[in-house]
Formats: C-alpha cells, sequence, structure tokens
C-alpha cells in the first residue's frame, strides 16, 4: 500500500468486552489492510484484550487513558464486567470524564478518521472542530437500531415507555416482521435506556446524539444478513450506513486450562455436548439459574457451562447452584466460573448445541461453525435480535412468559433436546450448516471490509 494510502484510524469503544472485541476485530482487519490504528482505551482493559498476530503490531498503537474519579465506581473498575449492573452508570460518567484527554490526542495526532461507540456522544462536535471525521460503529445488528428508530426520535425523548407500545411493529418499519422484545426484556432495560437521574445520560440521548453527531454509521452486519434493516437505517439516518461484516472469530485463543477442557470435550461423542453461556456482562437472577441448572440436568445431556456468577468484587448478589448438583452432574457436565476460551470449545467436534443469550459475537461464533442455536434472552437487544434469528429460522427460542420471563426447567430440556436430535429440530441443524457460509464466509467479510475502506478513503478526497 502506497503511504498516501494509508489512513490513520483512531477506535474508542465503549467500555465493556461485548463492544472492545468488536472494535478490536475491525481493527485488526482494516491494519490487515496496512491501516495504521490507534486503538484507544483504559490501561486495564488493554491489559486484558487478546494478544494480536506480530505481524500487525507495526499498524496497531495502543493508547491508555485513565478515568477519572466519579463518587459510587469502584476501584480498578473500568469495564462492565467489573461491575454489577446498577453500578454501570458510573462508569458512563467516568467515560464523559474522558472529553480532555481525547481532545488531546485529536490535536496532537490528527487521525484521519475516528471510529467511536455509542456512549461517548459528546465526540462527533469535538472531532469536527479538529478536522476529524467521525464513525459510529455499532456492535449491535441493524435489527436493534432499525427497532428503536431515528436519532431525532432518541434525543427527544420520545420513545417507548409504556408496555402497550410493545404489541405493534414501529410505524416507521415499512416491511412485515416479528421482530420484537418481550416486556420482562424491557422492564429489566430500561432503568437505563431511559435513565432519568440529572447526573446520567440516558442510552437512548447517547445513542441518538451519535448517530445525529457522525459522519457515517458502521454496522457489525451485512447485506446477507439482514438487507431490509440496513436498507432502512439509510432511510432513518439520511446519512452513509456501511455494514463491516460480522466479524467472525478469525482464530482461537487458548489459556492454562485448555488441555483439560479438550480432554474432557473429547470423553464425549460427536455433536453430543450442550455449551451453555451467556457472555461476558449478563449475570442470570437466582430464579434464571436455578431454572437453567435444573432444565439441564433434566434433558440428560452432556454439557459445559461458562457461568458468571459475580460481575466484580463490588458485586454482592450471590447466586448459587441448587444444592449437590455439581456431584449429581459430575462427568456428564461441567460449570466453569472462570475465563473459557468459548471459540476453541465451540470449534471442538463433541460440541453439537449452544444455549446462549443472543449476544452477536456468540451468534457469530456459533453459526460461523455451523453450531445450532438455543437461545435465552435477557435484555431488550437480546431480544431483538433473538427474535429476528427466530423468524428467519436461525435459531430456536425457549418460551418463556411475555410478561415476567418465567420458564421451567422442562422448556430447557425440550428445547435442548428437540434442537440436538429431533426431527422436528432438524431445520435448525441444517439452517445453522447453511448460515456457515454468510456467518464465516472470507469472501462476504473481505466484500464488507474493502467496501468500508473504499468509503473510508473516498470521504477525504
Amino acid at each position: 500500500m502506497a503511504n498516501d494510502d494509508q489512513l490513520h484510524i483512531a477506535m474508542l469503544p465503549w467500555l465493556a468486552f461485548g463492544h472492545l472485541i468488536p472494535f478490536l476485530q475491525l481493527a485488526k482487519l482494516m491494519a490487515t489492510k496496512g491501516h495504521k490504528i490507534t486503538f484507544i482505551s483504559t490501561p486495564r482493559n488493554i491489559h486484558r484484550l487478546p494478544q494480536i498476530p506480530q505481524t500487525l503490531s507495526p499498524f496497531i498503537t495502543f493508547l491508555q487513558i485513565h478515568l477519572p474519579n466519579v463518587d459510587n465506581l469502584p476501584p480498578n473498575a473500568e469495564s462492565t464486567k467489573d461491575l454489577p449492573q446498577e453500578k454501570v452508570k458510573y462508569l458512563k460518567m467516568a467515560s464523559d470524564g474522558l472529553r480532555l484527554p481525547v481532545t488531546n490526542f485529536l490535536k496532537t495526532s490528527s487521525p484521519d478518521w475516528i471510529i467511536y461507540d455509542f456512549t461517548t456522544y459528546w465526540l462527533g462536535p469535538i472531532a469536527a472542530e479538529h478536522g476529524v471525521l467521525t464513525a459510529y460503529f455499532s456492535v449491535f445488528p441493524a435489527v436493534v437500531l432499525g427497532y428503536l428508530g431515528s436519532p431525532e426520535l432518541l434525543i427527544n425523548g420520545d420513545y417507548y415507555h409504556e408496555p402497550q407500545e410493545f404489541s405493534n411493529l414501529p410505524k416507521w418499519v415499512s416491511f412485515e416482521s416479528h421482530v420484537r422484545p418481550s416486556l420482562f426484556q424491557f422492564t429489566r432495560s430500561n432503568e437505563n435506556f431511559n435513565d432519568d437521574e440529572a447526573e446520567n445520560v440516558s442510552d437512548a440521548y447517547r445513542l441518538g446524539a451519535t448517530i445525529h453527531g457522525c459522519d457515517a454509521v458502521v454496522v457489525r452486519s451485512s447485506f446477507d444478513f439482514e438487507a431490509d434493516w440496513l436498507k432502512l437505517l439509510n432511510h432513518l439516518y439520511q446519512k452513509p450506513v456501511i455494514p463491516a461484516g460480522l466479524l467472525p472469530a478469525a482464530g482461537a485463543e487458548e489459556n492454562t486450562s485448555w488441555p483439560e477442557t479438550r480432554e474432557w470435550l473429547e470423553k464425549h461423542e460427536k455433536g453430543s455436548v450442550v455449551y451453555i453461556a451467556f457472555g461476558t456482562e449478563t449475570k442470570p437472577n437466582q430464579y434464571e439459574l436455578t431454572q437453567i441448572a435444573l432444565g439441564l440436568e433434566l434433558c440428560g445431556l452432556p454439557f459445559y457451562w461458562v457461568l458468571i456468577d459475580q460481575r466484580g468484587p463490588s458485586d454482592d448478589v450471590a447466586i448459587e447452584l441448587p444444592r449437590g448438583y455439581e456431584e449429581r452432574t459430575r462427568g456428564r457436565g461441567v460449570v466453569c466460573t472462570r475465563w473459557a476460551p468459548q471459540f476453541k470449545i465451540l470449534s471442538h467436534d463433541s460440541v453439537g448445541v449452544l444455549l446462549i443469550h443472543s449476544g452477536m459475537s456468540s451468534v457469530v461464533e456459533g453459526l460461523q461453525l455451523g453450531k445450532p442455536l438455543v437461545l435465552l434472552p435477557f435484555l431488550f437487544d437480546q431480544g431483538l435480535i433473538a427474535s429476528y434469528l427466530v423468524e428467519k429460522k436461525m435459531a430456536y427460542m425457549i418460551p418463556r412468559d411475555e410478561l415476567d420471563g418465567s420458564f421451567s426447567p422442562e422448556s430447557v430440556a425440550d428445547s435442548l433436546s428437540l434442537v440436538m436430535g429431533k426431527e422436528e429440530g432438524k431445520i435448525y441443524r441444517d439452517k445453522a450448516r447453511e448460515m456457515m457460509t454468510i456467518f464465516g464466509g472470507r469472501e462476504i467479510q473481505d466484500k464488507c471490509m474493502d467496501e468500508l475502506l473504499s468509503f473510508l478513503n473516498k470521504s477525504l478526497k
């Protein structure tokens, strides 16, 4: 690549690993094409990121910036995985204190673009003052953004506040769709999305102002996955919307526990193991934990469960497995409460089905490997993604009460058994294999990346 064509792209993700990792995946893809990347985050988060390949080290620089002290934010809490859900708002307040170091970086380094997240809603106008172009990178697919509506709607707060407003598809969605969140998902997420505390800015406002203030929107998506929703975003935003591809995992990171994990997996037949994980941020409550655990016990299938039972040292809400559970399932099931090499585990032949929360990284990793999905969404965005996947027959969702989210161990066991081996579940097994090309194919990802980089380059001319 000629130096004249090399871009300097800064990246500023939200302080959550469900955002940091996709930002890093995007950074590596752009660096592979020869572009210079400055990846900005806090020291602990940078330290906890996966190692980048040595071949990319000349192209990616990690810039550490420190969070200011904020009342009620525990020491050393630099990501959402370090905090219980009710304290995440204090992390957002702290991230608002990054304006000065980010502004100083823009002044001294003059990147061509800065790609940033929804939380730093104040960045667009600041970057424009310094002649830096801006793009909001959404780690959420277009179906989530499209359902939320225009930036003006989000900024003005004219948004869903009452349960009855969920009964119909939003009026701005012009095509047929059964995508809906459930009431319990809305209730669980609404406190942050429509936060009315004077000292905090709601997620709705942050998202709306970010979209309004940026030059372009980049989405973790592709036209092969959700063409109608991407076209809707172009209409709603009235600015360029570019799919970055689905960002399939490119390699499997190991840790010291992998040999023991592999040995356990190899004791089980091909396609017989259920893998369960709900991401770095979703911690089930005690009721949900119990129902899931009893359902796994009831189904009789071997399972490997990565369980987040505490979100940081300040999380004092204990959740516990049923008494005697690990003894009753010993040999057949593993409950892992530490970090696990998810993609490495999923790549093993013994894993046959995933039980996940509908987070996009887990969805992509599962379908790029052709593993059928059983979904148990907890939050608003997860519910939207899950209902879209169900609509397209890409996954099966565990039945739950729409109002309070209750579900039975039997519904967990029946869902897993159906997708794992029953005739009625064949459609999901076949669809998962069919989706390998869309979710893991290099051709689609490379095409999206080429079109994105072409846009970023041409916008500077």
